[in-house]
């Protein structure tokens, strides 16, 4: 029972985060759910996609040659329903996450930044602990990776990089709940729309048409998701 209680104030937490998005942004903090979809893949079809005709739908070739993949990783802005600050690249590491978040953030370097992300182990970093401890002039001492204090172990470094007192810092959504994370519906805009029924020649046709995709979102079709869920539960 205390693990469900657990599980539903996480749930909850996160609810009420989105209904006060607009509040949030008022005094000047920037919400973000975060996330990556790694393993997008560059395929170029062998053969042309043949066009509608009269009683006759689309008919896309099935064979594909694969020239590699990319990793996304991506910032959904609760408030503006923007993706901002994108980064395409080959890997998906520690080091990726962290430049990623440094990055997002000098766009408001002063600013308050509150991260909403899954429960991966690059999201718990010690790489992680020491950035967030950098910009936000943490003065206590971090400790030793797999020995002492905040950078222990997942655990600790989690509850320190969570902590609301910092004034950019992560919530975590419930492991088996990426549907709480708001940029995963807009991976699957992505999806549909761009990565179903594309064609690319290289990995790097495909990180172009990404950014483009996303300038193209960000002007014509961005608007914050209409959050209705409260975090009851959804069956007695």
């Amino acid at each position: 029972m205390a693990d469900e209680a657990a599980f539903r104030q996480e749930v909850r937490t996160i609810c009420r985060l989105y209904h006060q998005a607009f509040e949030l942004d008022e005094e000047g903090v920037h919400l973000i759910s975060t996330d990556e979809k790694t393993g997008i893949q560059a395929l170029e079809r062998l053969h042309p996609t043949r066009p509608m005709e009269p009683g006759k739908p689309e008919a896309q070739e099935f064979e594909y040659v694969r020239h590699g993949t990319q990793a996304l990783i991506a910032n959904f802005d609760v408030v503006t329903g923007q993706v901002i600050h994108p980064t395409i690249g080959d890997t998906r590491t520690e080091e990726d996450f962290v430049a990623h978040i440094r990055a997002t953030v000098d766009s408001d370097p002063y600013g308050y930044w509150v991260f909403i992300v899954d429960q991966l182990n690059t999201h718990k970093s010690a790489g992680l602990v020491r950035l967030i401890a950098e910009l936000c002039h943490v003065p206590e001492e971090l400790g030793v990776k797999g020995q002492s204090g905040i950078l222990k172990d997942m655990a600790s470094r989690a509850a320190f990089l969570q902590d609301p007192r910092h004034r950019i810092h992560l919530v975590y959504t419930p492991k088996h709940c990426s549907w709480l994370n708001q940029v995963e519906i807009w991976f699957g805009i992505l999806t549909r729309r761009l990565l179903k029924r594309g064609n690319f020649t290289s990995t790097a046709e495909l990180k172009q048409r990404i950014l483009a995709f996303i300038e193209f979102f960000n002007q014509t079709l961005a608007k914050p998701f209409r959050w209705t869920y409260i975090g009851k539960p959804l069956m007695a």
